[in-house]
């Protein structure tokens, strides 16, 4: 008799059609109520438990939606929100929650930091964005938000069998931060746990079955002290007696696969895509009655599920567990699109080789059914002639690169200089004060520009009138930015629809969606392309408007590119071939964009890399060699420049001191990085390494629509002073302004010119 239960660690929040964005937008603009966003919620959450439901999942996961961020959700949850917001008693939890997310518009902070949003970092490997945590001395833990077992109520009126979803206690402590000296977050451990065992306690009193908790930090190279944590820790959990499914993933546990296999846990559940070689060890380490649930359907890439190797790893898995198995994505599919269906813009072909997170339930379901028998080996039939016909396509293989990169010789990735010499011709040539100000590149996405754009897309814009509606942005940004006063300007982006896409959709080997939305933080989605094949660049992609911008202002003109790595992190990538050779594709494309900037006359251009560190696998032993091909990729692109054409680089939302090394051998002349949400902290590293180039460290944060005093500015930069020659230093924002306002753009801006001069 076999056993095979389904389930998913988490579903996308966002909607079919980015429902949520638009609510939360609404509610933010004051358009809309708190109980108008609340019901929108619950009306998603009740259309994607229909949806697992329908598709035969055994459970509907609950606690898996967010109205921005799941972390930020357990801050509120455990009830220790920073005391530095001094929230008011009758203030709302969901103001409260916003002001942590977006920052405290209420100006009743006495010190700047005290209204600043909470840190945002990457989640692990990935481009989702989560709010950190902050833990002092003094924080204390207890339940204090009714939002979880309210949603698990909403659930089972609707019929739905339960899982519920909670974030490991050892994980929400290690994603956090510790302020103020000598704290160390694992001490905070024993207040914690009890809190953990009453909200196990209450969802076992509502009737709830399985709890799952996500402890993907047993992918990292854990401290001793943190892997001794875990077996105390879940003992005492444990005791609640309600069944928790203990739930790694993004990562192979390694030397902690003996450790979560003994964990007084109930089930067991791992990611057999990024770790199919441990699936064997864990079914015979997780002793029976264990539950074991294999992430068999990749939750964090596109591409269709090969049915024959699904069956071979999972067939001998499941006589080992007598009959019993779950079967799962290897992750939440908060990372993949909602669904293919609508996605008129795909070509046919291309679109039979994927899969979105509703057409993953039913390759879940499709799995179960022939493990089980219930259906037979020809139900297999679609998917194998979709596998096969990937597989065969004549469209992936386009040419071979690595004979150009040999052709260009020493000269492939090393710029013809060293910095100190590049440094003098660069300042010869641009004569640009002490504390020279510049942004990071895009300027708000006026309701004006978008119409533009979708008129343009749809046929309504003759190619003509939209060049020309986008120059004459290009014209209005450029005029305002000489009115601020800036050093060094940008054209804007206007014609931009995304940092990758844009690019994307210029190069061969690429394919894009109409829906496949994904988020990143927030409201915040992104779209990212399908690598599918080898990319090229057939011809230029920017020069033409570029070199408009430069025409209009004497003060230089930024080129504007998006790195090679991030180009590759935030797509879908072809799994047939090394990341390394996509990634060296890419740069090539994008050497060629530098080359065709610079001999146009254009002199800063400024390649983009946030997703530099996203990349860095989660464990060190492999960090060596993916910062090596990594790196070398940026390189290749850069390497186009001569020594009197200055490189700016950009990063954000990451942590960058335990790679400064690579980043420094990068070599760029300028790094753009973001540090005002952690009052600088970030850049402290950046000074002990004494890093030997130019460096501009955010001073404001772009994601809140607070906008920063001139002396709140002034108070940042004499801290980055302090670390960071002076001789050295850029002033800018923390990242680009495409989401914000005008208004609010120009007042902040203005304020971080005037703190520049007095600087100066």
């Amino acid at each position: 008799m076999k056993n095979i239960q389904t389930h998913i660690p988490g579903f996308p929040r966002i909607g079919a059609r980015r429902e949520l964005k638009t609510a939360l937008e609404s509610h933010w603009r004051g358009d809309s109520s708190e109980q108008d966003l609340l019901d929108a919620a619950s009306a998603l959450r009740a259309r994607h438990w229909a949806l697992q439901a329908a598709a035969g999942l055994d459970y509907v996961t609950v606690g898996d939606f967010s109205l921005y961020d799941h972390v930020a959700d357990h801050v509120q949850l455990f009830g220790c929100e920073p005391v530095r917001f001094g929230f008011e008693p009758g203030q709302s939890a969901l103001a409260r929650y916003f002001a942590m997310a977006r920052g405290d518009q209420r100006g009743c902070c006495n010190h700047a930091q005290q209204g600043h949003a909470l840190e945002m970092t990457k989640w692990f490997d990935t481009n989702y964005h989560y709010l950190v945590p902050e833990f002092t001395a003094d924080t204390s833990f207890h339940v204090a938000s009714e939002r979880l077992f309210d949603e698990v109520a909403e659930a089972q009126a609707l019929g739905h069998k339960v899982k519920a979803v909670l974030l490991g206690p050892l994980t929400f402590l290690w994603l956090g931060k510790a302020r103020g000296a000598g704290l160390d977050r694992l001490d905070l451990l024993e207040r914690l746990l009890p809190a953990y065992g009453k909200v196990l306690n209450r969802l076992k009193a509502q009737g709830v079955d399985w709890v799952q908790i996500d402890e993907p930090i047993l992918g990292f190279d854990l401290p001793q002290a943190w892997r001794n944590a875990f077996e105390p820790s879940y003992w005492l959990l444990s005791q609640a007696g309600i069944k928790l499914m203990l739930a790694t993933y993004f990562s192979p546990l390694e030397e902690n696969l003996g450790l979560a296999c003994r964990l007084p846990v109930a089930g067991l559940h791992v990611d057999g895509v990024r770790a199919p070689q441990e699936l064997t060890s864990v079914c015979d380490w997780l002793a029976l009655p264990k539950v074991l649930s294999v992430g068999i359907v990749d939750g964090r890439n596109i591409w269709r599920t090969d049915p024959d190797l699904a069956i071979r790893a999972l067939a001998p898995l499941l006589e080992r567990r007598g009959g019993a198995l779950w079967l799962s994505t290897s992750c939440s599919l908060l990372h993949v699109p909602f669904s293919l269906e609508g996605e008129t813009t795909l070509d046919p072909e291309l679109a039979s080789w994927l899969a979105f997170a509703r057409e993953k339930l039913g390759e879940l379901a499709l799995l179960k059914a022939v493990l089980e028998g219930s259906a037979g080996d020809e139900a297999l039939a679609p998917a194998r002639a979709a596998v096969a016909a990937r597989a065969g396509s004549g469209r992936v293989h386009r040419g071979d690169v690595a004979a150009r990169v040999q052709s260009l010789g020493a000269a492939a990735d090393r710029r013809g200089a060293p910095f100190a010499e590049r440094e003098a011709l660069q300042q010869a040539r641009f004569a640009l004060p002490a504390y020279p100000t510049t942004t990071i590149g895009s300027f708000p996405q006026t309701p004006r520009i978008r119409a533009a754009r979708a008129a343009f897309r749809r046929g309504g814009l003759a190619a003509v009138d939209y060049q020309a509606a986008m120059k004459a942005e290009i014209a209005d940004a450029i005029a305002r930015q000489e009115a601020l006063g800036l050093d060094v300007l940008v054209h804007g982006e206007a014609e931009r629809n995304d940092m990758v896409e844009y690019f994307g959709e210029q190069l061969d080997g690429y394919a894009f969606t109409a829906n496949g939305w994904v988020q990143s933080y927030g409201s915040r989605c992104v779209k990212p392309p399908i690598i599918f094949g080898d990319v090229a660049r057939p011809q230029p992609m920017t020069v033409a408007w570029t070199v408009h911008a430069q025409s209009l202002s004497r003060k230089p003109v930024k080129g504007m590119l998006t790195g090679p790595i991030t180009m590759l992190q935030w797509s879908f990538v072809r799994d047939d071939q090394p990341r390394s050779a996509t990634a060296l594709q890419i740069a090539l494309a994008i050497r060629d964009e530098v080359a065709d900037l610079q001999a146009a006359g254009i002199g800063i251009i400024q390649i983009d890399e946030p997703a530099l560190r996203e990349g860095l696998p989660l464990r060190r032993a492999q960090w060596d060699a993916y910062l090596a091909w990594a790196t070398r990729a940026f390189r290749v692109t850069a390497a186009a420049a001569d020594a009197a054409t200055q490189v700016h680089t950009h990063m954000c939302y990451a942590e960058f001191n335990d790679i400064l090394p690579q980043i420094a051998a990068m070599d760029a002349d300028v790094i753009t990085i973001e540090t005002s949400r952690s009052d600088m902290e970030l850049l402290d590293g950046f000074g002990k390494y004494s890093y030997p180039n130019q460096i501009g460290p955010g001073v404001y944060d772009i994601h809140s629509p607070r906008v920063p005093s001139a002396e709140d500015i002034v108070r940042l930069l004499k801290k980055a002073a302090q670390v960071i020659p002076p001789a050295r230093l850029w002033v800018n924002p923390d990242c680009g302004l495409k989401t914000r306002g005008w208004a609010e753009t120009e007042a902040a801006l203005a304020n971080m010119v005037e703190a520049a001069k007095m600087m100066r």
